[in-house]
């Protein structure tokens, strides 16, 4: 069976374990039904860009043309800087945009993919950026008015606590020992005072449970541009990566990608067991 169209980023709902699709144009294929099933993604040598449509031969930021990506403000630098906000400065490049995502709630959390991290993201949308960066716990630990100061808060917890993954080891499942809820304790004595009336009471860390037969083995990550066929069994998916026998997927990075994507029905691959 085989669909074809421009591919977005893996969408996924909260459940044990998680079940994921892939976005391709219009139709939403349920991947989890898919384990240990071969399947094939072949690059149909089209890119447009997912915010105009514009055709293009490389994107940026996972899939904009670059035209999108320096001027619209989901794309700016204080996305992934929010301690940069500049919008009271009134320099935001689309205000109300601004006003809809980054004048909002924001909560400041740990997470653990590979090892205890640092984050943040809009209120009631942790579980999201959590199964996103492949986390298996997360606790939230304060919500703050806006985006700018929550990233405050996030700049000066990493200090303490990274705020990058491995994305590697999350793969491989190589995830570190430790207690959030101690970690989060710890952090809770550094905190500044400007910041104690934005903490919220504990909860236990969330659990997450990703669709996986098996981690990834062989850590290979495919690039469309270089090899535009990539075929493989699939062993399971986490994050918005595809983990492959052959290799790891990430489909984020393909946004935009015009691909055609197959695969063997259940009960060919039962017959070639």
């Amino acid at each position: 069976m085989h669909s074809s169209g421009q591919l977005r980023q893996l969408s996924h709902q909260t459940g044990d374990p998680i079940s994921y699709w892939l976005e391709l144009g219009s139709e939403a294929i349920q991947l989890n039904e898919l384990l240990e099933t071969p399947i094939s993604i072949t690059f149909e040598k089209k890119i447009q860009c997912v915010s105009c449509g514009r055709e293009i031969k490389k994107t940026y930021n996972s899939g904009y043309c670059y035209p999108c990506f320096r001027d619209l403000p989901e794309n700016d630098l204080c996305i992934v800087k929010p301690s940069l906000c500049h919008y009271q400065e009134g320099t935001c490049r689309d205000s109300e945009w601004g006003e809809h995502h980054c004048m909002q709630p924001h909560y400041v959390y740990l997470a653990l993919s590979s090892n205890v991290k640092v984050g943040l993201t809009r209120k009631d949308n942790e579980l999201r950026r959590w199964t996103d960066q492949g986390a298996v716990r997360g606790v939230v630990i304060a919500e703050l008015p806006t985006r700018k100061i929550a990233g405050d808060l996030e700049l000066e917890l990493s200090q303490y606590v990274s705020d990058r993954t491995d994305w590697r080891k999350m793969l491989k499942d190589e995830v570190e020992e430790v207690d959030l809820a101690e970690v989060r304790a710890e952090l809770l004595a550094k905190i500044p005072d400007q910041y104690r009336e934005f903490l919220l009471p504990f909860n236990a860390p969330t659990q997450l449970q990703y669709p996986l037969c098996s981690p990834a083995h062989k850590l290979k990550s495919f690039d469309l541009l270089k090899q535009p066929v990539v075929q493989g069994t699939l062993l399971g998916i986490k994050g918005q990566y595809l983990i492959l026998d052959t290799g790891v997927f990430n489909v984020r990075k393909h946004g935009g990608f015009h691909v055609r994507f197959s695969h063997a029905s259940q009960e060919q691959s039962a017959s070639n067991l």
